[in-house]
């Protein structure tokens, strides 16, 4: 079956079966591999994209209820501004050691900051806990959220 997908501001065309998870036609058909499979179960948030702003795990998301939807993956987050400044303080905090999941983790970090701009500790637990980290860097991953909320505080119109 053929798929109009909007993904990263462009539309784009598909032919798979309407059950293929939107995982694979991220990675296997249109070659946008910097959404990871971890688990395959959403349990692990290495697949996280955002559609129409919200994470979402691309593993179980089917591409046929991925038309009609606006998709962004990790290539698209620079055209962004919470996702440049993400993507500024995950560099200067030092966050990546493996990076296979911080594709997942910035992503969910854009979902929350787009939706809540100041969050505390636990909003910022809340909306990561779904990510998981082999190399364990947490609480680089909160500073860096705090770094980037810090910024949006004091930006015009805040």
């Amino acid at each position: 079956m053929n798929f109009k997908l909007q993904i990263n501001g462009k539309q784009r065309s598909v032919d798979v079966e309407s059950d293929t998870p939107l995982l694979w036609v991220l990675r296997d058909v249109l070659d946008l591999t910097g959404t990871k499979y971890g688990c395959g179960i959403a349990q692990c948030g290495a697949c996280t994209v955002l559609v129409d702003g919200r994470a979402t795990r691309a593993c179980v998301m089917s591409v046929e209820a991925a038309a009609n939807v606006d998709i962004t993956t990790i290539e698209g987050i620079s055209t962004h501004s919470i996702g440049r400044q993400l993507q500024d303080a995950w560099l200067e905090r030092d966050v990546p050691q493996c990076g296979y999941c911080q594709g997942g983790q910035i992503l969910s970090a854009m979902s929350l900051l787009s939706s809540n701009p100041q969050p505390d500790d636990v909003a910022i637990d809340v909306a990561m806990r779904g990510n998981l980290c082999r190399c364990g860097t947490y609480l680089r991953i909160r500073a860096a959220i705090k770094d980037v909320a810090e910024g949006l505080a004091t930006e015009p119109g805040q």
